[in-house]
């Protein structure tokens, strides 16, 4: 089987208006794929962004994946939470990108979304009490069928760094130009 080796690190958030910002991610792939070693998902630390509105994690990701395929190819799912004074988080941005198709090193810089408010009472709620509405159904994070029903407005920037290496590619016939 071929193989995929991902090594990186979630380095920071930016241009979030929300202080204390912390990350939870994970890595989806097809049913062609299987998570060989290392955590497909994981939450970092929460880091206060009161200066510079940028919040650093430098927090690893470690996965070894084999796959007989390409179809369903590793996504990286991450969603940026605020936490307030009363402990109590609430969502402030969601993306998703798909694993570089080229080993090497790869700087990413992945633009967040968050869901809008639709009425001024939305609006009022997510300001004051509980903050941004959270979306049940998580694989409308990464899967295009329903998400376009969904109303967004953009939030902040995600800097992610990834090496990815391939093994045994062009010994299955799977080429990348």
């Amino acid at each position: 089987m071929a193989e995929i080796y991902i090594l990186g690190q979630i380095l920071s958030a930016e241009n979030f208006r929300e202080p204390n910002l912390f990350c939870r991610w994970n890595i989806q792939a097809g049913s062609l794929w299987k998570f060989i070693e290392g955590e497909s998902e994981g939450q970092t630390a929460t880091d206060c962004n009161s200066i510079d509105q940028k919040s650093y994690f430098a927090h690893p990701i470690d996965l070894h994946l084999a796959t007989r395929g390409i179809q369903g190819w590793p996504k990286l799912s991450i969603e940026v939470f605020s936490v307030n004074a009363l402990k109590q988080f609430c969502p402030v941005g969601i993306c998703f990108t798909y694993i570089p198709t080229k080993p090497g090193l790869h700087h990413l810089k992945i633009a967040t979304w968050r869901i809008a408010p639709q009425t001024v009472l939305d609006s009022i709620r997510e300001k004051f009490f509980t903050g941004g509405f959270t979306i049940v159904k998580k694989d409308l994070i990464h899967t295009g069928l329903e998400r376009y029903k969904i109303a967004t407005i953009s939030s902040g920037i995600v800097r992610v760094e990834l090496s990815v290496f391939f093994k045994h590619f062009r010994k299955y016939n799977i080429v990348f130009d």
